[in-house]
């Protein structure tokens, strides 16, 4: 009885043996293998551009935008046209009514569960804020806030178009 269980173990034992050898090989051998390494893309995201050999920014990017005080800040127009408040308002329903609503009054499905409410976005305190602020708010959230840091989420051009959107609401 012994005999057949130390068998029946030790032939286990080669058969595991046996089909980690196979996985390992086709892992390593195989030029598409089980995808152990793939890149990390959120759905939302596009892939990051290749920066060409030798090459270093010396202007813009996020990291500027994140240094520059919102104050200095500026939109990259004068006065949105219509086409600027549609792309607004198409950000704004992918990444902002979630918790701000369809009313813009943070009343949404996850925004009335938090509390303190999102910030409602017609009101007076959204208004006086300037464009820098808002951006500096959406970009990089808010200290003791809801509001999260969308700027891995969102484009510049993007987080701008939503406060045109914004801006269009007082209207």
């Amino acid at each position: 009885m012994i005999k057949r269980i130390a068998v029946l173990g030790a032939v286990v034992v080669v058969l595991a043996l046996g089909i980690y050898a196979v996985v390992t090989v086709y892992d390593n051998l195989m030029p598409v293998g089980r995808m152990w390494e793939t890149p990390a893309i959120k759905p939302q995201e596009q892939p990051m551009n290749t920066m060409a050999q030798g090459v270093v920014p010396f202007s813009g990017g996020e990291a500027q935008l994140r240094a520059t005080p919102a104050q200095d800040l500026q939109a990259p127009w004068q006065q949105a046209d219509d086409a600027v408040i549609e792309k607004g308002r198409t950000a704004y329903g992918r990444y902002c009514v979630h918790c701000h609503g369809k009313n813009y009054d943070g009343m949404s499905t996850v925004g009335q569960s938090f509390s303190p409410l999102p910030t409602d976005l017609t009101s007076r305190k959204v208004r006086a804020m300037s464009d820098g602020e808002l951006f500096h708010s959406i970009s990089y959230g808010t200290p003791n806030g809801r509001q999260p840091p969308l700027h891995a989420s969102m484009t510049p051009e993007e987080r701008w178009q939503v406060i045109a959107f914004v801006r269009s609401l007082a209207e």
